[in-house]
Parts: C-alpha cells; sequence; structure tokens
C-alpha cells in the first residue's frame, strides 16, 4: 500500500471552516507543486477573503493584494521574474466581483500567469452575502428570499468570459466526488505546465463547498453541487494547448 504523506508545503493545519473545500484545493495545489519540483520557485499571490488564509499555513512565497487585485500583482512579479511558477488563488466575490477588472485583462493580454479562482457561489468571510456566482434563486444574507435573476441578472459564467480569448489554458473543476478531486489535480497540473512552458494565461474555476453559509452539512453541500451547480456551471477543459475544446 502506497504511504498518503502530507505535502511539506503544507506546513501549519489549514484554518477553514468545516466542511469548506478550500483545504482540499490547498492539498492538491501543493501535491502538484511538489510534484513538479516547482515549490521553491512557486510565487503566490491573494487579496482579500476567507482564499487568504492560506498564507498562514501553504509554505510558499506570498504577496497580498489589495482586494481584488491579485492578478494584477502576479503580472508584475512574473514579468520581472519570468522564471517564478507564479498563481493567483481567489475567491469568486474576490476576483470576479471586486477584482473582476483585473482578473479579464490578465486574461485578455495572455499574461503567461495561473489563475485559480475558488467558485463557492458567496462572499464567504463577510457573512454569506450574495457574489456574481450565485444561483437564482439561492438564499444568501442579503438575498434572504432568493437571488433574483430578473433584478440582479444572471450568474457570472468567468469560463464562458475567456474561452474566446487567445489564452493557454481553461478549465473548471471541483471537489464534490474523488474522482472530481483526481480531475481537478490533472487541471492544475495542466495549467501551470501552460506557464512554465511559456503558453500563455492558464486559469482553473474550482466549485467548492461552503456549508457555513449555505446552511448544509458536508454531505448536502457536495449533493448540491452535484446536482445543482454542475447544471449552472459544468465541469471540464475549455481551452487547452491555446485551443477551444468540445466542453
Amino acid at each position: 500500500m502506497t504511504e498518503k504523506r502530507i505535502p511539506e508545503l503544507l506546513v501549519e493545519p489549514n484554518k477553514f471552516c468545516p466542511g469548506c473545500g478550500h483545504g482540499i484545493i490547498n492539498r492538491v495545489l501543493a501535491e502538484v507543486l511538489e510534484e513538479m519540483d516547482l515549490a521553491e520557485q512557486a510565487v503566490g499571490s491573494l487579496a482579500v477573503g476567507c482564499a487568504c488564509l492560506m498564507m498562514d499555513t501553504f509554505g510558499t512565497d506570498w504577496i497580498q493584494a489589495p482586494h481584488g487585485r491579485a492578478a494584477a500583482v502576479a503580472v508584475g512579479v512574473k514579468r520581472v521574474r519570468p522564471e517564478c511558477c507564479v498563481f493567483t488563488y481567489q475567491g469568486d466575490g474576490d476576483s470576479m466581483s471586486i477584482g473582476f477588472s483585473e482578473t479579464m485583462y490578465a486574461a485578455i493580454r495572455n499574461e503567461n500567469i495561473t489563475a485559480i479562482l475558488v467558485n463557492n457561489g458567496i462572499f464567504g468571510m463577510t457573512g454569506g452575502q450574495m457574489a456574481p456566482t450565485s444561483l437564482p434563486g439561492q438564499r444568501t444574507t442579503t438575498s434572504p428570499k432568493g437571488r433574483d435573476a430578473e433584478l440582479t441578472g444572471q450568474p457570472l459564467n468567468m469560463i464562458n468570459q475567456m474561452k474566446q480569448l487567445p489564452i493557454g489554458y481553461l478549465a473548471r473543476g471541483s471537489v464534490a466526488s474523488a474522482k472530481d478531486i483526481n480531475k481537478l489535480k490533472q487541471y492544475i497540473r495542466s495549467a501551470i505546465e501552460t506557464q512554465m512552458n511559456g503558453g500563455g494565461y492558464s486559469m482553473v474555476e474550482v466549485l467548492s463547498p461552503c456549508p457555513t453559509n449555505w446552511k448544509m452539512n458536508m454531505e448536502s453541500s457536495l449533493a448540491h453541487i452535484e446536482n445543482t451547480v454542475k447544471s449552472v456551471f459544468p465541469v471540464g477543459e475549455f481551452v487547452k494547448n491555446g485551443e477551444r475544446t468540445d466542453a
């Protein structure tokens, strides 16, 4: 039997709520960086929100940007240190609401960085407010009767916004099952390989549970992703080696 070891990059137990998907994503990212022998040359850029808690427990170099600006900071680091593996790690409220411009323009310019965007459908750290990715009818602290799409618009699909651009790699995965987690690891590895091969902008969006703000237990949160969230945000690879796929 193969021994399952904890990646050395995870220097402390994570600080996320029980059942949160961030801890799984952190582990997958750490495994990929170590397996690709990039742990020593990785530089992460994050901003504000639950995602930034990993700065205390994930043992690589970090720069904390103003709210929403992680992509802009990552671009600056990559341009002056092109040999580094530079990635952003942000939630959907941070990257797709407050930081929408920075996130999109890094893709529009095909900057050679890797973005990891965690989509849990709410602003988590500030109490579960409606995010750009909240589903129609989803109850949040700022939409207690459910999101009214006629009033607030449809959920923001970043994959659809980016897949027509000349970028290197684009995928959406989830942590809803062991099978999904294995696929997610492949996606993150492909995204980082794209960057290190000079293939341009790469992004992986991750569907992740927030049992605390969804008012669900872990089991029902994962079922919610599988049965409901994926119908709005389908998973798969959408751009690979600079070419659109049929996903």
